[in-house]
């Protein structure tokens, strides 16, 4: 069993620091933070890590480097979307060259459907066309990842909240030619849509079932071969729950998912825990985890 992280992890950005390269002239360094991350993660027994994001708000990571979107207060799509280089890529490489043996590196992509939810769009018009442009775009970038990492892990919180009738069509446009395993997340209460997402052309899905446990009625309600990954510590409270409390928490989801059960990570990112919090939660995590299906 694979204990894993959803992406996002808490780290103090010296920002003074960064004002200081840019104002010298020197290109300025993220690999600090993405140490410390990774750092923490594989301390605490992680075994499939991140890089942290810890370089942006998620969606913006790849907003930034989309010809097509203009970064304001707000992302503004002012032109035709299109990929110009690898975005992830050198955080990723990074991130895996402090990895210890045994250990595994996942790449970290924004769903389309979200990133077409959260600009203003001022030139396609048409949600549906501009889904697709990102689409295309995220396809480009899990094309380059793939030689790189172990999983690639498409976070697409808006599905929760509106799903469109292409967003199956969406996610398959990136993981149909894909090589490597790939997970969906999406956040929230996905009572509504589980009928359609149980579908997803993913080999994993992704959810909170910590902080939403009635998602273990619904989805057992759909039976599927499709692999999940269990939340199983809550990314929206402080608290570290403790290892008996995940330990009753993973069993619970082995009597509705079995041996479909194939990672068991945190609820959602934990960019917004206090650090200590977040390294607890998954210091417990890893140990609940061991304690139901042994140490390796």
């Amino acid at each position: 069993m694979i204990t894993t992280v959803i992406g996002s992890y808490p780290i103090t950005i010296d920002t003074m620091d960064l004002m200081k390269q840019y104002f010298n002239g020197e290109e300025i360094s993220w690999k600090p933070y993405i140490r410390e991350a990774v750092e923490d993660m594989v301390k605490a027994g992680i075994k499939l890590v991140s890089d942290g994001q810890t370089r942006d708000p998620f969606t913006n990571i790849f907003l930034r480097k989309l010809r097509g979107c203009r970064v304001r207060d707000r992302v503004e799509v002012v032109d035709e979307i299109s990929y110009v280089e690898p975005i992830t890529l050198e955080d990723i490489v990074y991130a895996k060259s402090l990895l210890p043996e045994g250990y595994k590196i996942l790449g970290l992509i924004v769903g389309p459907h979200t990133l077409s939810e959260y600009v203003i769009d001022s030139y396609y018009n048409d949600k549906k066309e501009l889904a697709f442009a990102f689409a295309e775009a995220m396809r480009e970038e899990a094309m380059v990842l793939q030689d790189i990492v172990d999983m690639i892990s498409i976070d697409e919180p808006f599905l929760s909240t509106s799903y469109p009738s292409y967003a199956r069509e969406l996610i398959e446009s990136i993981t149909r030619n894909i090589r490597i395993p790939t997970r969906m997340h999406v956040c929230g209460d996905v009572s509504s849509i589980a009928p359609e997402i149980i579908d997803m052309p993913v080999d994993v899905l992704s959810h909170e079932f910590k902080a939403t446990p009635k998602l273990f009625d619904i989805f057992k309600e759909y039976p599927s071969k499709i692999g999940f990954c269990i939340g199983s510590v809550r990314a929206d409270n402080p608290r570290a729950e403790t290892v008996d409390e995940i330990v009753e928490h993973i069993e619970k989801a082995i009597s509705i998912f079995g041996d479909n059960i194939k990672q068991i990570a945190p609820d959602c990112g934990l960019r917004y825990l206090p650090r200590e919090n977040a390294f607890q939660k998954l210091r417990n995590l890893v140990t609940a985890t061991e304690v139901v299906y042994g140490r390796e």
